[in-house]
């Protein structure tokens, strides 16, 4: 998952994902978080309190900073909080069968926070069964692209 520290839309879901991580990590599941935001505009998402924040909300994932966003560009990560599955299949290399949203809530909706769609797609991945093409995209705040510089 791309997440970062500011972000309301990661604010809202925090504890949610983490018990969800918590519950499909004892199933086999791997969990990875990435920060890709640029520190020069956004100081709070670098490394020195992202290890604040995960160690606050006990993250049981390493929670990782890419400091030259290659990460996210290599994925395609356009926002935080923005979720992708991949499955692993005997010797072939990771597949991607999720890319989207943790479910339907936001922060000012009023939908209770439920991680439906991300663990369908886990439940499905986990028990051999195909995940759903229908997946609703991430919405959040956008990745904080580093300035460019003219030279």
């Amino acid at each position: 998952m791309f997440i970062c520290n500011h972000c309301p839309f990661v604010k809202h879901l925090k504890k949610d994902f983490v018990k969800l991580s918590n519950f499909y990590m004892k199933k086999g599941l791997a969990v990875v978080a990435i920060s890709s935001n640029s520190v020069s505009t956004y100081p709070q998402d670098g490394p020195a309190l992202m290890a604040e924040e995960a160690k606050l909300f006990q993250y049981p994932f390493p929670y990782l900073y890419d400091e030259t966003q290659e990460v996210a560009r290599d994925f395609g990560a356009v926002c935080t909080p923005e979720f992708f599955l991949f499955k692993k299949d005997g010797r072939r290399p990771f597949e991607l069968v999720y890319h989207g949203q943790f479910d339907d809530s936001r922060p000012s909706n009023n939908v209770p926070v439920t991680g439906r769609d991300l663990s369908l797609a886990i439940d499905c991945v986990l028990s051999g069964q195909p995940v759903s093409s229908i997946q609703k995209p991430s919405v959040g705040c956008s990745i904080k692209w580093h300035p460019e510089t003219n030279v």
